[in-house]
């Protein structure tokens, strides 16, 4: 993924383990590359509420170290509207990894926190207000942004209420990014497939 066209905007999904921050990674080493002058920032939504998720996070941010020491990274949950709004600039490209957690954060506010699932709502109304204004902030930005989600909807549809909610309002959430976004890619088995704009 050498010497990357960098988009106006691109959503990179996929499944797990598909090769989305990768492929991420790789268009802000070819945005940084680009020109002396140009930046990279790494807008992160996952929480540490746990012992694994943390290790997770350490992990993805020693693998970012590694493979793009220019990008800085912040750690933004929920107000991503706001962080594009700070960090875009047009010579700032911004990575937002990931859309799922970020939207996790808006319907479970107390997931990983000791919450139990009676106390977990399906829906906060205002994850439709915050979709919006992120989607308003994604077309004002003045530099590139790449964003990343899973998609999760390819398999049996799930038993649990929760989940189903899930399930489904991450895929309208994707739809509006894709829709939004200039490019659009779906990555499996580390490779990317062009669904919408040019490679």
């Amino acid at each position: 993924m050498n010497a990357l066209r960098v988009a106006r905007s691109e959503l990179v999904v996929g499944g797990q383990k598909s090769g989305k921050s990768r492929r991420a990674q790789a268009l802000a080493k070819s945005w940084l590359a680009q020109s002396p002058g140009h930046r990279a920032v790494l807008v992160a939504t996952a929480r540490g509420d746990d012992a694994q998720m943390r290790q997770r996070i350490q992990r993805h941010q020693q693998d970012r170290l590694q493979d793009v020491p220019g990008m800085a990274t912040v750690e933004e949950p929920l107000a991503l509207a706001q962080a594009l709004r700070t960090y875009s600039r047009a010579d700032t490209l911004v990575v937002v990894d990931c859309a799922t957690l970020w939207l996790t954060n808006l319907l479970w506010p107390g997931h990983g926190a000791g919450a139990t699932q009676a106390e977990l709502p399906v829906v906060r109304p205002d994850a439709a207000v915050a979709t919006a204004a992120l989607i308003a902030a994604l077309a004002a930005a003045p530099g590139p942004v790449v964003l990343v989600s899973n998609e999760i909807g390819l398999g049996v549809v799930p038993m649990g209420r929760e989940v189903r909610a899930f399930v489904d309002a991450l895929g309208l959430l994707n739809q509006e990014l894709g829709s939004a976004c200039e490019r659009v890619i779906l990555m499996a088995a580390g490779l990317p497939l062009l669904l919408k704009g040019t490679a």
